[in-house]
């Protein structure tokens, strides 16, 4: 199949017009209206500096339902024990600098280029895109990002400085997640770490029913899923909010992270 060239406006082809590899499209731009376009219809960016923009849609597609995430009992108590304090949204920017500088088996660069991460950084400023913070002693020692389309968290980049750093984060995001109502983290592509989480391949035909699925359920509930706030007040402190899903209203209390302690590390 051929690879497209996208124009200025904001149109894709379909996912499924991919090559067998995932890419499917060239071109374009990293605005945040673009991004989310791509989110909403199963693609994402991926591209290193010095190669031209490049848009995927993997079959199959990686994935984890929060209801199956699988913690090991060393590691979750290592996220009950208080090493870690964990953040949601307080330095967004601190994050995927450390996973833009992170070294990376087997790959000498990063594909979180200057352009990437100014998009990455306007999308969390619109709302849309989202970070977690994993904190010791005050210092940044791990974290990860993603952006949110409707109930459906895109994960995009993770790090750690410091042992189960970016584990921690990740099992209190999908914690999270699953009491907002948020069914599924896109994960992309296949990968070892998140498998040993319960991430599993799922036929990008599948993939792409489900994420239109939690997409036109917000859009007849008239909301747009879990906001910024959402995730903050639930990674940080007791809180009560409402997340209307339909008819049904979905009351998150004080038992979120039960036991946990609040953070809030001072940056230099």
């Amino acid at each position: 199949m051929p690879v497209f060239r996208l124009p200025r406006a904001l149109v894709f082809p379909p996912p499924e017009r991919a090559e067998p590899d995932g890419l499917l499209a060239v071109g374009g731009d990293l605005r945040p209206e673009r991004l989310l376009a791509a989110y909403r219809a199963g693609i994402f960016p991926w591209y290193s500096d010095g190669e031209p923009l490049l848009w995927w849609s993997p079959d199959p597609r990686f994935v984890l339902f929060t209801d199956e995430l699988r913690v090991r009992d060393s590691l979750r108590r290592v996220v009950r024990s208080g090493r870690f304090e964990v953040t949601c949204n307080r330095d967004f920017r601190g994050v995927v600098e450390g996973c833009r500088t992170a070294p990376r088996r087997g790959s000498p660069g990063t594909w979180i280029t200057p352009e990437m991460r100014e998009a990455y950084t306007a999308l969390h400023a619109a709302g849309h895109a989202h970070s977690v913070e994993v904190w010791r002693d005050g210092r940044l020692a791990g974290g990860l990002y993603g952006v949110m389309v409707g109930r459906c968290f895109c994960g995009e980049s993770m790090f750690a400085r410091e042992r189960d750093a970016s584990k921690v984060g990740f099992v209190r995001l999908v914690d999270t997640l699953k009491k907002l109502g948020v069914p599924l983290v896109d994960c992309q592509v296949p990968s070892d770490h998140l498998a040993a989480f319960g991430a599993r391949a799922i036929p990008r035909e599948q993939f792409l029913a489900r994420l239109r699925e939690l997409l036109s359920t917000l859009r007849s509930a008239g909301t747009v899923g879990p906001s910024c706030e959402h995730l903050s007040m639930g990674m940080s402190q007791d809180y009560e909010v409402a997340v209307q899903e339909g008819a049904t209203l979905v009351r998150i209390g004080s038992a979120l992270f039960e036991g946990l302690e609040s953070a809030d590390p001072r940056r230099p």
